[in-house]
């Protein structure tokens, strides 16, 4: 996979994390650099129009009511040069973040690859893999699919290294 022209699209958050705290630099972030330093991917971060509260709760909230409808900073247009594309995202209720889908929901994945790794504290992948699945229409979104905790986030290289040679 490697040797292949991959991007990395992720959704991160700074501010009150869950069962982190506040902190300058979201969990998810700090995954899509390793992954970059293994990968050589191009990345590009996925940020929401209207910032997110800084309070982990209301954060949460606003999440949920963004579903379906959140706007984003900057779109995608064109993954059409890459082979590999990694997706990050930290769980929000239930599966990825909602300004993930909609950077991602008219890009063209036909025969694309597509590995995920999500962010979490207790939801594993919880229904991240199945959307995804359902989102990128004619993509191999392969089943390997990777969780870390999110208070583990930021001492994760050697995990993000060892799941890249994994394939």
């Amino acid at each position: 996979m490697k040797d292949k022209k991959s991007l990395i699209i992720y959704f991160s958050r700074a501010d009150e994390n869950y069962a982190v705290g506040y902190v300058e630099k979201g969990n998810t972030e700090y995954v899509a650099e390793y992954l970059k330093e293994f990968t050589n991917a191009d990345m590009f971060k996925v940020e929401p129009l209207v910032p997110y509260a800084k309070d982990y709760q209301t954060c949460i909230e606003e999440a949920k009511e963004r579903i379906g409808n959140a706007p984003i900073k900057n779109k995608i247009d064109d993954i059409s040069e890459y082979e590999v594309i990694y997706i990050l995202t930290p769980i929000y209720w239930g599966t990825y973040a909602p300004e993930l889908e909609t950077a991602i929901k008219d890009l063209d994945f036909s025969s694309k690859t597509i590995r995920i790794i999500t962010t979490h504290e207790g939801s594993g992948l919880a229904n991240v893999v199945k959307d995804i699945k359902n989102l990128c229409k004619g993509a191999n979104v392969l089943d390997n699919a990777m969780a870390i905790v999110g208070s583990k986030a930021k001492d994760s290289r050697n995990v993000v290294e060892n799941w890249v040679k994994e394939l």
